[in-house]
């Protein structure tokens, strides 16, 4: 990969993973619900998410997937309607005490895995990154090298401020009123995410390649 390449590929990925969605949200909302050393297992998830994906992407598989309509069909179905259930969730015990205590570490990080992988956008977007970016003609694992470090990292950062995001609002909102209605939009925000993935259309892979 050129650095001309390289440069387009980070700026692309940048805006790949700050584009606000279900993993920005479950991030402030650990932020500002577990504080910051623990919320961080949701970035781990997210990223042990994106180094899968990666790997799935360089080997064709990710096309295969998204290259069978009813399969991605359903799978968009099952991601849509399990966001729609954590923003139910969430607003109806927006009024409750933060179970802190009752949410270990592997329950946050499964949970961020979850939140990651089940949205199959996701999918379509992994595999336009590499239809884009990936020279066919250069070993894919040498591109490898250079492609993973510099999605793992931007995506450490990003998630990393999401989280620092949600740290900095649960220390703001010393109301219980305002931190109420900070955990209903988060809960809204869930529920919009599930109702917009669901009526999404099937990405045009063809297009992207």
């Amino acid at each position: 990969m050129s650095f001309d390449a390289w440069i387009i590929f980070a700026l692309f990925w940048a805006a790949f993973v700050t584009t606000p969605g279900p993993n920005a949200v479950n991030c402030i909302s650990n932020g500002m619900n577990l504080g910051f050393g623990k919320a961080m297992l949701g970035v781990l998830a997210i990223l042990t998410q994106a180094t899968i994906f990666l790997l799935l992407s360089a080997l064709g598989v990710t096309a295969l997937i998204a290259a069978s309509p009813t399969g991605f069909f359903i799978a968009k179905l099952v991601g849509a309607g399990f966001l729609v259930f954590l923003g139910i969730r969430g607003w109806r015990n927006a009024t409750k005490p933060v179970p802190t205590s009752e949410r270990p570490a592997r329950h946050v990080y499964l949970h961020a895995l979850a939140v990651a992988t089940i949205n199959p956008k996701s999918v379509a977007g992994y595999l336009a990154a590499f239809s884009q970016f990936v020279q066919p003609d250069v070993a894919i694992w040498s591109q490898m090298a250079v492609i993973v470090p510099t999605a793992l990292v931007l995506t450490t950062i990003s998630y990393t401020g999401f989280t620092l995001l949600g740290v900095s609002m649960g220390r703001a909102a010393l109301a219980a009123a305002f931190n109420v209605w900070i955990r209903r939009l988060l809960a809204i925000c869930f529920i919009v995410y599930g109702l917009l993935l669901g009526a999404s259309s099937t990405p045009n892979l063809e297009a992207a390649s």
